[in-house]
């Protein structure tokens, strides 16, 4: 293992143990209940560079990517619109069942709460996720085309970038095999945690999620 490796093992082990020491997983709740917006951007903003980072590291066999600045803050605002969005579903699902417009269990048992998550992803990642989904492949091309580079990114026509996408694949592999096959069950399970652990689940997904983005786009250029 090389020494990059290791320092990516080593921040990814650091950034668990905060969970699991009691004292740090405080602080850590506190500051996300304070501070939802900023704590959502750093959260995603790391975990999902990291999966970023990763999968070039497997593709590519280098953890070298041009604007990787620009994509971690790319990837801090998506995570404050999960701070947003998430609260939005959930409540919105609750309403919903209270008004007899979805099916309820009580949500004191264990089936409930599991429709209520259910409902949640569902809606979320039917509504939601292909917009998102669409943004950071538009934005990710931007920066690719312009490597990093804001000068050159400004200069970018959208027409360019729009042509630049396999739209195709796009539709095929991430919204109509990746959403129901891997984000609506792995969404579930984060709507079973309770609130403050959301956003964070879904960042550590987004490692996940980099690196299915990531190397799909690379598996059609080797098509």
């Amino acid at each position: 293992m090389k020494r990059k490796d290791s320092l990516f093992v080593i921040i990814f082990i650091l950034i668990c143990t905060i969970l699991v020491v009691k004292q740090s997983r405080n602080t850590f709740i506190d500051l996300t209940n304070q501070y939802p917006y900023l704590m959502g951007f750093i959260k995603v903003a790391v975990l999902a560079t990291m999966g970023e980072l990763l999968a070039s590291r497997i593709s590519k066999g280098t953890y070298k990517i041009n604007g990787i600045i620009l994509k971690m803050i790319i990837w801090g605002l998506i995570g404050c619109s999960f701070v947003l969005v998430f609260k939005l579903f959930a409540s919105g699902v609750i309403a919903l069942q209270e008004d007899y417009l979805l099916p309820q269990i009580s949500h004191h048992t264990f089936l409930g709460k599991l429709l209520f998550a259910f409902l949640t992803s569902t809606l979320m990642n039917l509504i939601f996720a292909p917009t998102f989904m669409a943004f950071h492949r538009i934005t990710d091309t931007y920066i690719e085309l312009g490597h990093g580079n804001l000068k050159q990114i400004a200069s970018i026509k959208s027409e360019q970038v729009i042509k630049s996408i396999d739209w195709n694949h796009f539709i095929k592999f991430v919204v109509f095999k990746t959403i129901p096959f891997f984000w609506i069950p792995a969404h579930t399970v984060t709507f079973l945690l309770p609130e403050v652990y959301r956003v964070l689940v879904a960042a550590l997904l987004s490692i996940v999620l980099g690196i299915i983005l990531s190397l799909s786009k690379r598996q059609i250029k080797r098509l």
